[in-house]
């Protein structure tokens, strides 16, 4: 209920913002916000990484040591906050998509591609953008169906009836097989993936030239899940998302608009390595909450949800919150792998909400140990045991440094040489406001005063 209104809230004062324009946006200025996923601050401070592109961006710029992420450390509750500016207790997204009850015996399940507006309860930089006058572009953004005020969008899965998909098909940027090759389940290895929304992202600068363009890269990701942080793979897919960042400031440089432009280049959270699984649906199982069969829940009187290096634990029936959230702790405290049981009252205390404010926040909340990730597998009768083909995940709390991220702050309106040794994902929104012209309204970070030049 507290997030329905939140909601109207937004709606109201996007709807103030359109009313009564705001005359200091800067619809000369563009910004240029590029995440690299899971790119570690330790992998950045290595100057064997081969990322010249970055590298000549940093040195013309601006840079900070270690960026602070947010918890949960995953990919759409960051990126989100990147937009924001405010922690998910504020904006609601917790998961990658929503959480949605399947009743009070039955596992909830995640929907990716639901609205942005039953996800997002905060303003972002494209709302107010759009309510000022200016534009705005996306090239595999998340949390982004259906908002409204995007002007130019390349999905994570295009498809062929997207205007965008159809203006570069028509123009020869695209073709219908390519396109093809995006859709799941026979999507195309990620290399090619990851390339597609670069060229997506280069083709709407250059032929719309958004004040601001969101572009998001995958690749690292999957690499550092498969083969670990650190491992030769790794420093490959950074390497290979280097070269995607110089086609798009080659983009920007045929555009006309290089002068003009900031590059933001940043992330959602950093990696730890990993060698072995906790099961904690296993768990409940042995101790009766839990039906399955193999691999497949059939009922369940409680439920984890699990993120690499965070889960959620629901009771899924209201009336029997009182009766198991105790046994649920004393029974999970218990188990191998699992470092933290925390209460999710506590929410707040790490910039989550309560379960009261957000149905998609657990009763309880599991942090593992160190070298262990959680798996929401409910096969087998063992608690713990290794993760074949899993070398590495995020999900752990945002003080762990190696959840730390890269922030890179480089050309128009951006001062030369300065480094930052820390600063915080929540203060990425509000500078790139600043940048725009624009006013970005309840935000939690602020203006990184600092690493901006002069005004002329």
């Amino acid at each position: 209920m507290k997030h329905a209104f939140a909601s109207l809230r937004w709606s109201l004062l996007v709807w103030l913002l359109a009313a009564a324009p705001l005359f200091g946006a800067n619809a000369d200025r563009h910004v240029v916000l590029i995440s690299i996923d899971g790119f570690p601050a330790y992998m950045w401070r290595d100057l064997s990484l081969p990322v010249p592109n970055l590298r000549r961006l940093a040195a013309a710029g601006a840079t900070a040591d270690a960026m602070t992420v947010v918890n949960p450390s995953i990919t759409w509750i960051n990126h989100t906050t990147l937009v924001t500016g405010v922690t998910p207790r504020k904006h609601g997204v917790l998961f990658n998509g929503l959480l949605v009850r399947n009743g009070t015996n039955r596992p909830p399940k995640i929907e990716p591609w639901v609205d942005k507006s039953r996800l997002v309860f905060a303003p972002t930089l494209y709302d107010v953008a759009h309510a000022a006058g200016l534009t705005s572009a996306e090239a595999d953004w998340v949390a982004v169906t259906r908002t409204g005020t995007i002007d130019w969008s390349f999905a994570e899965i295009p498809k062929r009836e997207d205007p965008v998909v159809k203006e570069m098909i028509a123009d020869g940027a695209l073709t219908e097989e390519e396109v093809a090759w995006m859709q799941p389940p026979n999507r195309k290895n990620m290399v090619f993936v990851d390339n597609t929304w670069t060229r997506a992202a280069c083709y709407m600068f250059k032929k719309h030239k958004p004040n601001l363009l969101m572009y998001h890269t995958l690749n690292t990701d999957s690499t550092h899940h498969r083969y670990g942080p650190l491992s030769p793979p790794s420093y490959t897919a950074l390497a290979y998302a280097d070269r995607l960042v110089g086609d798009l400031i080659r983009a920007v440089d045929e555009s006309g608009r290089r002068a003009n432009t900031t590059f933001i280049i940043t992330t959602d959270h950093g990696f730890k390595k990993v060698s072995q699984y906790v099961y904690p649906n296993v768990a409940l199982k042995r101790a009766g909450l839990l039906r399955a069969a193999g691999p497949t829940v059939n009922e369940c009187d409680a439920y984890v949800m699990t993120q690499g290096g965070i889960a959620f634990v629901y009771v899924l029936d209201p009336a029997r919150k009182a009766e198991l959230v105790p046994r649920l702790r004393e029974l999970l405290q218990g188990v191998d792998g699992i470092a933290r049981v925390i209460d999710g009252s506590e929410g707040p205390s790490h910039g989550m909400p309560t379960p009261e404010e957000n149905q998609g926040m657990g009763d309880l909340i599991l942090f593992p140990k160190s070298g262990f990730a959680f798996s929401a597998s409910a096969a087998g009768n063992d608690l713990t045991g290794p993760s074949t083909n899993y070398g590495g995940t995020h999900g752990y709390p945002a003080s762990d440094p190696e959840l730390d991220g890269i922030f890179i702050a480089s050309g128009a309106g951006i001062k030369p040489g300065v480094r930052l040794e820390r600063m915080r994902n929540l203060d990425v929104a509000p500078t790139i406001a600043h940048l725009l012209g624009l006013s970005l309204p309840n935000v939690e970070g602020r203006v990184l005063t600092t690493i901006l030049a002069p005004a002329k």
